[in-house]
């Protein structure tokens, strides 16, 4: 993607990722600050079982894993014993909202959560802390699951404990037979395990496979705004 190839140009002109996206942030006028979960050179690998023979094989790289035919069984840092950027553990724990997702399952939000101390920090703050599911399957990573399936393979991977409520969408307009994608439903009305299942009309109705960048961000405002009078 363009944002890959321009953050590495910028890694080679500035000599540092770290520094790479300070510049980054500059160019674009970003508001906030992006920061790195690690400054670590990691490659991300998956254990994939093949739907044909039910054998494992291994495939390492972001861009590779969804490309491979195959279940993704396990994904993994290598080195696995990667450090947390100290600002990313900061900011986590310093937080009064945390939203994680939405985006790809398995080759950008468990990732990050690999890195170790990311997970931990999120387990210590205080923040109210908000898992977006995405509202569309994606190919190659997460064909058929529910919402229930997306939260399982975050715990099961990163351990429990990451998050309060799931963010769900509940708009599913009927989609066209040879749609490349179906939409992330609830399996049932009872939550999932431990977390409170919320749900709104999320879906951009031109792009229905993305999220509504407004009403997610209503949708994240209100519940942090109930917490704020539960708490009182």
């Amino acid at each position: 993607s363009f944002g890959n190839l321009f953050i590495t140009a910028l890694s080679a002109v500035t000599g540092s990722f770290e520094q790479a996206l300070v510049e980054s942030s500059l160019v674009l006028a970003i508001r906030g600050r992006v920061l790195p979960s690690t400054l670590a050179n990691v490659t991300l690998t998956a254990d994939l079982r093949e739907t044909s023979t039910q054998s494992m094989r291994r495939v390492a790289g972001e861009s590779a894993i969804p490309e491979r035919e195959g279940a993704i069984e396990r994904i993994f840092l290598q080195p696995d014993d990667a450090p947390a950027y100290p600002e990313a553990i900061q900011a986590i724990l310093s937080a009064d909202l945390i939203v994680i997702g939405p985006g790809s399952l398995f080759t950008s939000i468990l990732p990050n959560l690999l890195v170790r101390g990311i997970a931990e920090a999120l387990r210590s703050s205080t923040a109210l802390k908000i898992y977006v599911c995405n509202v569309a399957t994606q190919r190659g990573e997460t064909e058929g699951f529910s919402v229930q399936q997306h939260v399982k393979s975050i715990e099961r991977h990163a351990g429990s404990g990451l998050f309060d409520v799931v963010l769900a969408n509940d708009k599913m307009p009927s989609l066209p037979p040879d749609s490349s994608f179906t939409y992330v439903e609830v399996e049932s009305a009872n939550g999932t395990g431990k977390h409170l299942i919320r749900s709104a009309a999320l879906i951009d109705d031109k792009r229905p496979w993305r999220h509504n960048s407004v009403q997610l961000g209503k949708a994240i405002m209100d519940l942090l705004a109930d917490q704020g009078k539960a708490s009182k």
